[in-house]
């Protein structure tokens, strides 16, 4: 239903469905009603249950609820702000290799953000989601290699994660 495979779409039908898996304990379920709830499509939107839904889901492992969980964290929606709580959840989902989870982790670490500001540990993030073809990752590894923040100042470095990111449409 959410894509409309198959069947008319509908988010309000999807979740409904998606309620049934997530109260069944499916953890990727729990997440995409969180996400349904933090941006109130097909229900009415409510950050205290995304941050509930995500949660479910973050504590069964579930990396891409543990890094929206992290944001919901960091940005105190749906729970009191807590960027030591948003580093733990970012890590959590970074140590499992997702994505946006380690570009996260990497930006607390370059602002020194609920951790010891490094930007070697800033670098080594952003690498690491890079290198997956995460478009928002290479962009930051391109700053760093311009600014020649935690890595030796190299334009070639630079323009080589800016092209990558550029190729996904991304313009930042």
């Amino acid at each position: 239903y959410v894509n409309g495979t198959g069947v008319d779409q509908s988010a309000k039908e999807a979740a409904r469905w998606f309620q049934l898996a997530a109260k069944q304990g499916h953890a990727r379920a729990q997440k995409y009603l969180g996400t349904m709830y933090e941006f109130g499509n097909g229900v009415q939107r409510s950050l205290t249950e995304a941050v509930r839904w995500y949660r479910l889901a973050a504590e069964q492992g579930y990396a891409a609820a543990q890094a929206s969980l992290g944001v919901m964290y960091e940005n105190g929606a749906g729970v009191d702000q807590s960027v030591t709580e948003a580093v733990r959840w970012y890590r959590l989902a970074a140590e499992q290799g997702h994505a946006r989870g380690q570009k996260y982790l990497g930006t607390m670490y370059e602002f020194g953000s609920g951790v010891q500001l490094s930007l070697i540990e800033a670098v080594k993030w952003y690498r690491l989601a890079a290198e997956q073809g995460y478009a928002e990752g290479q962009t930051n590894l391109g700053v760093m290699y311009v600014n020649g923040a935690g890595v030796d100042q190299s334009s070639k470095e630079a323009a080589r994660w800016f092209k990558l990111a550029a190729e996904q449409g991304h313009d930042r």
